[in-house]
């Protein structure tokens, strides 16, 4: 229902517009604080890049942190990741993560981008806290931030937004009525448009999620993803029914789809009932963090990786590189 109300295709969301006329007030009012400095906010000794987006829901931006991190990486820089860590509850923020950080603590995003980068990274409401923990216990020429573009108590350095290429804006209202968290006029004080899936508009950087081969969870056995026979696909992510449309633009038949809200835990009892003995369960590799204490044998997901339009992607990685090689010279 939420869908239909976001995407216009429903006229209830005028019952909800005084609540979004609310939200919009309240984020003007925190917005012009900060550039004011009615609020403070916080200044890191490193260069900060937010990857965020404007509406709620699954965009693409945690494939987007990690492909930001291991390019970086693959240059000789030092990188660390911060996130608020949704759906996680620890006893006690900042948490740095280690090889034990369950999702239950630390939220399934940063556990899935601990786990495929092998970085630092850290969670907490405050992303303050959360990057003075990794400067704490660590020499590093960058922090990534995992979402937060309306975070304003931090100070950022670089700016980029992840569109959903086929919903875009939806009916443009802000939160409940529609799925903006700010209006599109944000747009043109960010450095980066990254749109995945759809067609790109004037500025954008074309983007697309590509992976082919599936990982059981059990084995670790790898396998083309078009050579699962028997399969039932589900999803606990903001948008499921792109990781549904994915998979059958492989040519895969599946035999049933589950779409799960996002950040949702998971039993092992709720999922096995979901297929037959004889049948493959295929999931993201975000639930499959979630999963893996209790991964069953016919358990499979698969990884995605993000391909970006090269001249763009480049433009991204000059700029930032431009933007650490600036701070270095001032600390000297």
């Amino acid at each position: 229902m939420i869908e239909r109300i976001w995407s216009g295709k429903s006229w209830l969301y005028i019952l909800l517009l005084p609540l979004s006329i609310l939200y919009g007030l309240i984020t003007a009012v925190r917005l012009i604080g900060y550039k004011t400095g009615l609020f403070r906010s916080w200044k890191a000794p490193v260069p900060v890049v937010i990857v965020g987006n404007l509406t709620a829901g699954g965009n693409g931006k945690t494939p987007v942190v990690i492909w930001l991190v291991e390019s970086l990486i693959s240059e000789g820089y030092r990188v660390g990741v911060v996130s608020r860590g949704y759906g996680g509850k620890s006893n006690h923020y900042p948490l740095v993560l280690d090889g034990n950080s369950t999702t239950e603590l630390a939220g399934d995003e940063p556990v899935l981008i601990y786990h495929r980068t092998k970085v630092p990274v850290a969670v907490a409401p405050k992303r303050s806290e959360a990057i003075k923990a990794l400067l704490d216990k660590n020499q590093l020429d960058v922090i990534i931030t995992d979402d937060g573009l309306q975070h304003y108590a931090l100070q950022r350095d670089y700016e980029i937004v992840v569109i959903d290429g086929q919903r875009r804006f939806g009916n443009g209202w802000w939160l409940p009525a529609g799925p903006m968290r700010e209006t599109t006029c944000r747009l043109k004080s960010v450095n980066a448009l990254i749109t995945n899936g759809g067609q790109p508009h004037n500025n954008e950087i074309a983007m697309s999620l590509e992976g082919d081969v599936a990982i059981n969870l059990l084995s670790g056995e790898t396998r083309p993803v078009t050579q699962l026979s028997a399969v039932v696909a589900m999803a606990g992510i903001g948008h499921p029914p792109r990781f549904f449309a994915s998979l059958q633009s492989k040519g895969l038949t599946l035999l049933s789809v589950h779409a799960f809200s996002d950040h949702q835990p998971y039993e092992q009892q709720q999922l096995s009932s979901l297929t037959k003995s004889n049948e493959c369960l295929l999931m993201t590799e975000k639930d499959a963090v979630k999963c893996q204490p209790f991964a069953q044998a016919n358990w499979w997901y698969l990884p995605v990786n993000v391909e970006l339009e090269k001249n763009g992607s480049q433009t991204i990685l000059s700029e930032i590189k431009n933007i650490i090689s600036d701070n270095k010279k001032t600390c000297l």
